[in-house]
């Protein structure tokens, strides 16, 4: 793993990850909602909720969000949403009374946080669940399984790995009932967002030489598959529901 903290190493990304991480499948958010009610009744802590993509989509189904995010300039990148509050905090520490949340999520960054001080408090702020949402390439595509083998060439260090052991540590939810379903989706993507869809990434080289050529064998990758001026990144997303 790299030297740099969780909470700091996003901070040069932010803008490139507003722009161009994926969203989440309306039915990932459907499974991680699933048996809680009304969402207007219901309130959620997104933790680790980096530019605000998860906590909008279910502030959009009409929950009230506390987006919490220890990284300033991510919390800068988001776009506002009136049923979404932020807050300066961290998993092992979200500020948050006890049972303060009907749910806690965590999209896409769990495995930063993948620590038994953090389940803990998911366990103390959450009356009812706590629910993982990550998307994985799906390689079983050509496109995909090629930018995968150029993501693994060029990455800095062990950040894939660090995810699945994230899936796996969050299926052994402590004194819980967990869950796991996938869903299918594709991120279109032209060449330009192709090439911020990898500078969104804090494994993948920033500038230099490595940049350089990382950016260059993306453009080579998508003259070769793209159709209508788009290339399609197939995706996977995992839901894993923890339920007490």
């Amino acid at each position: 793993m790299s030297g740099r903290s969780p909470a700091a190493r996003f901070g040069p990304r932010a803008q490139a990850y507003a722009a161009y991480r994926p969203s989440y499948p309306p039915e990932a958010i459907d499974a991680a909602l699933e048996g809680l009610g009304d969402p207007h009744a219901l309130t959620i802590a997104d933790v680790g909720a980096g530019t605000g993509i998860s906590a909008r989509l279910f502030a959009e189904r009409g929950a009230n969000v506390i987006a919490i995010e220890p990284n300033a300039p991510m919390r800068a990148a988001a776009q506002p949403h009136l049923r979404v509050q932020w807050r300066d905090a961290t998993a092992e520490a979200t500020g948050l009374p006890a049972a303060a949340v009907d749910a806690v999520v965590a999209c896409q960054a769990f495995h930063w946080f993948a620590t038994p001080e953090a389940m803990l408090e998911f366990r103390r702020i959450a009356r009812r669940r706590a629910v993982l949402l990550q998307y994985e390439r799906d390689e079983r595509d050509a496109f995909t399984r090629a930018y995968g083998e150029i993501v693994r060439f060029y990455a800095t260090d062990d950040t894939e790995a660090l995810r699945l052991v994230g899936l796996a540590v969050f299926e052994a939810f402590p004194y819980a009932r967990v869950t796991r379903r996938a869903f299918g989706s594709v991120q279109r993507l032209d060449r330009a967002a192709l090439v911020g869809r990898a500078a969104s990434s804090s494994y993948l080289p920033s500038a230099g030489p490595q940049k350089a050529r990382l950016d260059e064998q993306l453009r080579e990758l998508f003259e070769r598959h793209a159709r209508a001026g788009c290339v399609e990144l197939a995706m996977e997303t995992h839901v894993l529901v923890a339920r007490w």
